[in-house]
């Protein structure tokens, strides 16, 4: 008799199962978003590696006004780019025409989906589910 296992017993087992489950990808979904989005040490659009350059560096592209963490090249684009909104930029880089234009919108657009997202109530109820439940360590 002592072989019979408890359907209680069982159903807390697949109940348990089932919510760590749920909780893995909880991790999971935050762990893409911050690692995707939120590294200080790639660009923003390429995502290659910045070297953290001088406080002089720093500065001068915060008094460009350039709101993302970019690397020199694509910062330089990305100034292009507002020229080019303005009417003007630099002539010599025909290859920043109508389509290059779209293609900066376009990721702009994604940058600003992405923030609504990290700043959407369902998204916050998410991270704060999962600092409430932290596994005891």
């Amino acid at each position: 008799m002592s072989n019979i296992i408890s359907f209680t017993d069982k159903k807390g087992l697949v109940e348990q199962k089932q919510t760590a489950l749920i909780r893995k990808r909880k991790v999971q979904a935050v762990r893409k978003v911050f690692q995707c989005t939120q590294c200080a040490f790639k660009c923003e659009k390429c995502g290659t590696h910045i070297e953290r350059g001088s406080e002089d560096t720093t500065a001068f592209r915060r008094k460009l006004n350039v709101p993302y963490n970019f690397c020199e090249g694509c910062s330089d684009e990305y100034l292009d780019f507002i020229e080019r909104l303005k009417g003007a930029g630099d002539p010599d880089c025909y290859w920043h025409n109508e389509a290059w234009i779209d293609a900066w919108k376009t990721w702009i657009d994604y940058q600003s989906s992405v923030d609504r997202y990290l700043k959407s109530k369902e998204f916050k109820q998410l991270i704060n589910e999962l600092k409430q439940n932290r596994p005891e360590e």
